[in-house]
């Protein structure tokens, strides 16, 4: 029987980084709870980024999740919001790495085809298929189903790893 495993999705951005956090059991999904932790905008940068990184850590301790997954970042055409934006994510990675989680990492089309089936969704259209593939649960905003999308994409993506990783052990019997 497979044992359950704990995982956070982490849509990282300064004003609102969306957390999601999920159960799955081999591939059964469950909804465990989500969020999003916000900055104050009139807080200079770093004192943004330290509400962000005590946002996170605070999830990560109450739900104890045992693995992360962070939304890679694109590049836009305004540099500073690009360079803002990876100044949140890297609180994102370093929150859960800092309690000695694996953090995975996965372009936001990768998400999308993974959760959706098609690169390009809509927002609309991962909220659709979060709802779908998590009944029960209900969505804290845009940012937060954004958040369990990206715990999703890393639970089907780890349980291909899983099945690589017991084909390996078992050939090299």
């Amino acid at each position: 029987m497979p044992f359950s495993i704990r995982l956070i999705g982490l849509d990282p951005g300064l004003r609102r980084t969306g957390w999601g956090v999920i159960d799955v059991e081999g591939a059964r999904l469950s909804h465990v709870a989500n969020g999003v932790v916000s900055s104050d905008g009139s807080c200079s940068l770093a004192e943004r980024l330290v509400q962000l990184f005590d946002g996170i850590d605070a999830v990560i301790e109450e739900y104890a999740p045992i693995e992360a997954a962070v939304e890679n970042t694109f590049v836009n055409k305004d540099g500073a919001a690009t360079l803002k934006l990876g100044q949140a994510r890297a609180m994102a990675l370093f929150a859960p790495a800092k309690r000695g989680l694996l953090v995975a990492e996965y372009a936001p089309n990768k998400i999308k085809k993974s959760v959706v089936g098609v690169g390009h969704a809509t927002k609309n259209q991962i909220d659709a298929m979060v709802s779908m593939l998590l009944p029960k649960c209900v969505i804290a905003g845009p940012d937060a189903a954004d958040a369990l999308a990206i715990a999703i994409c890393h639970a089907h993506a780890r349980g291909g790893q899983e099945k690589i990783t017991e084909a390996l052990l078992k050939a090299a019997r």
